[in-house]
């Protein structure tokens, strides 16, 4: 812009400071600054409709674990529940002695190794089974789904007893239709295993099933069709195709089954009579309940406890970590 000869150049640049100021608008600085504020209040409504439900679980989580965390450090049995001696702190004592148990390791690898069977084979009975859903008609899918909805909702003590009677070795239909004669599912150590496992996979996959169908039912039809003209068998679609796109549902029932199955307590109780022969069949769970409740050692099976929980949070985070570096969602 050219200044007149003679005139002040004051002048023009009072006149032209409004023009650089009225290209951003006055209120700009407001509203980028109300935006956060928003954003903020409607980020901890959430909360709001959540504190009643996170109050009950505090009570009924936060509590006993608690509680748990505290016996262990204590020496608590049975002369400290009546009252016969006083309950006295041991610190890390009653760990020191648990981990100084070679029954406790040899417990400790048998539950992970049964776990991780269980885990295995409910991930893969429950996704085969949801891909045969979409494969099927109306009327058998809704067979297969009344009948493991049946298997989920029966109780763990009625399907433990249910599986003995078929395997039984006296009147059990099993070993007739095998001819294995009076042969003892229960007196081995790993034929006990094997039977347990089938009888927690029976009741556990269904929650496998029901959950990745429903993932299935989701995914965009034209993508099934697309790989089925490319000529790909149904192990590669669900491979490269399937499993891919559930992978945030899959994580979620994986670490609900290792939940599940790395605390059976039920099945092994029933079906092995407590853990089997000479505590061959122990897993952590039981082995707990026999250190409390059949020892009276409360505080040792304390301790047992805060160990299981303490290898859960473990599996969990690490799991998610591993998810989280190869770039997933969740």
């Amino acid at each position: 812009m050219s200044v007149p000869p003679g005139s002040s150049g004051g002048a023009v640049r009072e006149r032209v400071r409004p023009v650089r100021g009225s290209s951003r608008p006055r209120g700009g600085s407001r509203e980028s600054g109300t935006a956060p504020r928003r954003l903020g209040r409607a980020s901890g409504t959430p909360w709001l409709y959540l504190a009643p439900a996170l109050v009950v679980l505090g009570g009924l989580l936060v509590y006993p674990v608690y509680q748990l965390g505290l016996i262990s450090f204590l020496e608590y049995t049975q002369a400290q529940v009546s009252g016969g001696e006083p309950t006295t702190f041991q610190g890390f004592g009653n760990y020191a002695e648990l981990f100084g148990d070679d029954q406790f390791w040899r417990v400790l690898l048998a539950t992970v190794v049964f776990a991780a069977a269980c885990v295995v084979s409910t991930l893969a009975v429950g996704c085969a089974l949801a891909v045969l859903l979409t494969r099927v008609r109306a009327v058998p899918r809704l067979a297969l789904m009344l009948a493991a909805l049946g298997a989920w909702a029966t109780p763990a003590v009625t399907g433990s007893t249910v599986w003995l009677l078929l395997f039984d070795p006296d009147f059990g239909p099993v070993n007739r239709m095998l001819g294995l004669g009076d042969h003892s599912w229960t007196y081995g150590r790993y034929s006990a295993f094997a039977l347990v496992l089938l009888e927690v996979v029976w009741c556990s996959f269904p929650f496998v099933m029901v959950t990745v169908y429903a993932g299935i039912r989701a995914v965009p039809a034209e993508v099934l069709e697309a790989a089925a003209l490319d000529g790909a068998s149904q192990w590669r679609i669900w491979r490269s195709v399937l499993a891919p796109m559930l992978r945030p549902i899959l994580v979620v029932v994986t670490i609900q089954s290792v939940i599940w199955d790395f605390k059976v307590f039920t099945q092994i109780y029933v079906m092995t009579n407590g853990g089997g022969i000479a505590g061959q069949n122990l897993v952590l769970n039981v082995y707990a309940y026999q250190k409390a409740f059949a020892s009276s050692q409360y505080s040792l099976g304390s301790a047992i406890g805060v160990v299981m929980l303490l290898i859960l949070l473990a599996v969990t985070l690490v799991y998610l970590r591993l998810l989280r570096r190869q770039g997933e969602e969740l």
